[in-house]
C-alpha cells in the first residue's frame, strides 16, 4: 500500500446509495470534497477541501480515535455532535480541534460560510506504537470545538507530512503521532486533575456565567473584582475557585480567550492587523503584536501568512 492516496471522487455519501471505505469520514455529497489520505501505521490523516459553499453533512462511528484539526471553519447554519457531548450550533471554529474516543457517534451537517478546510487524524489504538501505556489512550473524554497548542502544533505538523515522498517522513510521521498521543493523554489528564477535586471550585452555573461575561467583554479590561461581584463571592474565594475550576487564574483565561478570538479574526483578509488589536481589546498596534506572538511564537502577520499557505 503507498503511503498516500488520492480521494478527491470517493463514494462516502451518508444516504446509503454509494458504501465508503471502512472506517473514514463520510462526506455527503462525496464531490463537494477534495480529499487526500497518508497511513502512517498507527495514525492516517485525512486532509480535506469542501471545494463548494453548499450544505453538507458529515458522520463517523469506528474503532479508533479521531482527531479533527479545523484550519478554516465558517458556517451559515448548522450543528454538531459527538455522543456523550450537547450539540453545537457554533458558527466560527476557526482554529479549533475536536476529538472522538473510539466507538463514539460523530455527526454534523452545515452550510459553510467560507470553503472549509480540515484534517480528520484517525488513531488506531491496536497499533504496537501506542503501547507504551496500555489502556490509558482507552480513557480520553470526548470534545468538541477546544484549543490546545501543543495538539494543534503537533497536528499540523503531521498534516504537512501529507504527500512527502522523503525517505525519511514516515519516521518522522510515526514519531510526530507518538508525540500527539502522548499531548492528548496529557490533556485528559490535566482536566482531570481540574474537573475532579470541584469542592471549592465555583459551581455549574457560576462558571456558565461567568465564562459568558468575558466571551461577551473579551475587548474590555475586566477586574477580578468585576468578576467576583458578578458571581457575588470575595476576592479571595473567586480568584481561588475560578483557577481549581479552569487550571489557570481568570487574567490568564482572559488573555487566551482574546488570543483565541484574534486567531479567528486572522482568518479574515479584509480586516488588518491594527483592527483587529482593537476589537480583541489592544490600543496599539504594537503591544497586539507582543502579546500575540507571547501566546502563540509568531507575529499576527506571520500567523496569517501561515494559514494562508
Amino acid at each position: 500500500m503507498s503511503a498516500e492516496t488520492t480521494i478527491s471522487d470517493i463514494g462516502t455519501g451518508l444516504s446509503g446509495a454509494r458504501s465508503s471505505p471502512p472506517s473514514i469520514v463520510e462526506i455527503s455529497p462525496p464531490d463537494i470534497a477534495r480529499r487526500r489520505l497518508a497511513h502512517w501505521g498507527a495514525i492516517q490523516a485525512d486532509n480535506v477541501k469542501i471545494t463548494r459553499r453548499e450544505t453538507f453533512e458529515y458522520g463517523f462511528q469506528a474503532r479508533r480515535h479521531l482527531l479533527i484539526a479545523y484550519e478554516r471553519a465558517e458556517r451559515d447554519d448548522g450543528e454538531t455532535l459527538i455522543e456523550g457531548l450537547p450539540k453545537s450550533t457554533l458558527r466560527e471554529f476557526n482554529c479549533k480541534l475536536s476529538f472522538v474516543p473510539a466507538g463514539h457517534r460523530f455527526y454534523g451537517w452545515q452550510t459553510p460560510r467560507v470553503l472549509t478546510r480540515v484534517t480528520y487524524f484517525y488513531i488506531d489504538l491496536q497499533e504496537s506504537l501506542f503501547d507504551v501505556e496500555p489502556g490509558i489512550a482507552l480513557a480520553i473524554s470526548p470534545r468538541l470545538f477546544f484549543f490546545d497548542q501543543a495538539v494543534w502544533d503537533t497536528a499540523l505538523k503531521l498534516k504537512a507530512e501529507v504527500g512527502n515522498s522523503d525517505p525519511g517522513s514516515r519516521q518522522y510521521a510515526e514519531a510526530l503521532s507518538l508525540v500527539l498521543m502522548h499531548e492528548l493523554i496529557r490533556l485528559e489528564r490535566t482536566a482531570s486533575a481540574v474537573v475532579r477535586p470541584l469542592s471549592g471550585g465555583l459551581p455549574t452555573w457560576q462558571r456558565k456565567r461567568v465564562v459568558d461575561f468575558i466571551e461577551e467583554h473579551l475587548s474590555e479590561e475586566i477586574s477580578l473584582a468585576t468578576l467576583a461581584g458578578f458571581v457575588n463571592l470575595s476576592l479571595f474565594h473567586f480568584a481561588r475557585a475560578f483557577k481549581q475550576s479552569f487550571g489557570v487564574p481568570p487574567h490568564r483565561y482572559h488573555s487566551a480567550r482574546r488570543m483565541d478570538r484574534a486567531k479567528s479574526l486572522l482568518q479574515k483578509p479584509a480586516l488588518s492587523v491594527t483592527q483587529i488589536g482593537v476589537q480583541t481589546g489592544f490600543r496599539e498596534t504594537s503591544s497586539f503584536t507582543r502579546a500575540f506572538r507571547k501566546f502563540t511564537g509568531l507575529t499576527p502577520t506571520e500567523y496569517r501568512r501561515h494559514r494562508e499557505d
